[in-house]
Order: C-alpha cells, then sequence, then structure tokens
C-alpha cells in the first residue's frame, strides 16, 4: 500500500466517521455518561500529546531535558502560576540544563 493510498483511506474514515456522529441521537449525547466521557477523552488526548512531545524522538524515547521542563511547568501550572510565568519557567529549565550538559 502506497503513502498517497493510506491517506486516501484515513480522509475517508475521518469523513464517515464524521457523517456518523450526524446520526447520534441528541439525547443520547446529552446523558451524564457520553458527557463525562467526552470531556475526559479530551484531556487523555492532551496528556498524550504532551507524552508523546517530551518523550519521543522518532521512534526512541529519550529523556533529556524536556522530562524536567514539563514537571516544572506542571508543577508551576498546579500552583496556577501565569502562563507566561510557566512557559518561561520551563524554557529557563530546559536552557540550563542544556547548558550544562546534561541533554541535547
Amino acid at each position: 500500500m502506497t503513502m498517497w493510498t493510506a491517506i486516501l483511506i484515513a480522509a475517508i474514515a475521518c469523513v464517515v466517521l464524521k457523517l456518523a456522529g450526524y446520526l447520534v441521537p441528541t439525547d443520547w449525547l446529552e446523558r451524564e455518561r457520553p458527557a463525562r466521557i467526552t470531556d475526559l477523552l479530551t484531556v487523555a488526548l492532551l496528556a498524550s500529546l504532551v507524552a508523546v512531545q517530551t518523550l519521543g524522538s522518532g521512534m526512541a524515547v529519550v529523556v533529556d531535558a524536556r522530562v524536567p521542563a514539563v514537571l516544572v511547568a506542571g508543577i508551576l501550572l498546579w500552583l496556577r502560576a501565569p502562563f507566561l510565568v510557566v512557559v518561561v519557567a520551563a524554557a529557563l529549565v530546559a536552557a540550563l540544563l542544556r547548558l550544562v550538559g546534561w541533554a541535547a
């Protein structure tokens, strides 16, 4: 299977999935359980994206300066620090660790 065939199949599957969403009754979507699942699914997808971007490098798992930077960002967010402070602090942690040669 070529790459373009896979892309075409994925695009068709996305369109079919989106169209199938219109067939779901609205009263089913307004129930408590489906609403809770969709809320948690959003958080899970965001968490997995952060994990992949933090630990992934190609097909390998790499622990470098990004890990402590994300931990600092998480702690600052938990302490309800302003977003700009979180970003700058995480960038400084990663930069300082790279400066001392801990991670590339």
